[in-house]
């Protein structure tokens, strides 16, 4: 396993290149923060304005509200998930010898947006519901059984987003062909997301560091600086992540992605014998 999350941060390094060489991939990210933003504001206007948030404190919660707060999670499940699309869109042309910006990523997403939609329902649909199981169970075994079932949901759908901008099918079909290359891979998809969790962890520690630094000048102009900082760190580690997805995808495919060694994507990512080189 620890070889393999060694791996995964050789691969890391790679897609860092990958990111030097079209470093408006970092836009793609920061649109998600901004998209999740505005619906947390739209619907925290709507829910204050009509009472539901007085109503959640006194579990007084009516249809109207159950309604409001499950657009409102659907809304953020499918800023995610676009704007994760238009990443991946960019970074499978840069990893396929193109020239991607921020303009052609939206614009491949925005061509498949109804495919998306769908995916982004049924995935926000299934993690409410893990959500909710998992808040009404008081059995820490029970808790653990559903967590493992919201585990293998997230390795089955691994690479539903690339399938969904690179291939003619619908989000059921691009669960099953999601499901159809995880099964050829040996499960490295679980470490490699381990792997980044770390690097989530030590990104958001040297973001931290200038605010840290900072704040013993000034409290204020602390807070001010460790937003810019750790949000700069969260979005670099979420584009390194969406290339390294991609380079991912790409391999598992049967071809090998620009800028990525290939002996090092055969030792951390072995597909069936059938993709050979």
């Amino acid at each position: 396993m620890f070889a393999t999350i060694g791996h995964t941060f050789e691969l890391m390094k790679m897609s860092w290149d990958v990111l030097m060489k079209d470093k408006e991939l970092l836009f793609f990210p920061l649109f998600t923060v901004i998209g999740l933003v505005a619906v947390i504001s739209i619907f925290s206007g709507i829910a204050g304005s009509t009472g539901a948030f007085t109503r959640l404190d006194a579990n007084a919660i009516s249809r109207n509200d159950q309604i409001l707060y499950v657009l409102a999670f659907f809304s953020s499940y499918f800023v995610i998930i676009f704007f994760n699309a238009a990443l991946i869109s960019a970074a499978l042309d840069r990893l396929r010898g193109g020239d991607p910006n921020v303009s052609s990523g939206l614009s491949h997403a925005f061509a498949h947006i109804h495919t998306i939609f769908i995916w982004a329902l049924i995935a926000a649909t299934v993690g409410l519901a893990l959500q909710l199981l998992r808040a009404n169970q008081r059995n820490v075994f029970a808790r653990m059984i559903i967590d493992m079932i919201g585990g293998v949901w997230d390795f089955l759908t691994f690479f539903v987003v690339p399938i969904l901008v690179s291939e003619n099918v619908g989000a059921i079909g691009a669960i099953k062909r999601s499901s159809g290359l995880v099964r050829k891979t040996w499960g490295r998809q679980i470490t490699a997301s381990f792997g980044f969790m770390l690097v989530y962890i030590l990104a958001v520690i040297i973001g931290a560091i200038p605010a840290i630094l900072v704040g013993f000048v000034s409290g204020l102009a602390g807070v001010a600086v460790g937003i810019m900082t750790v949000g700069l760190a969260i979005c670099t580690v979420q584009a390194l992540e969406g290339i390294f997805k991609a380079a991912l995808y790409e391999y598992a495919m049967g071809e090998k992605p620009a800028e990525f060694d290939l002996r090092t994507l055969q030792t951390a990512y072995k597909p069936a014998a059938a993709a050979q080189y």
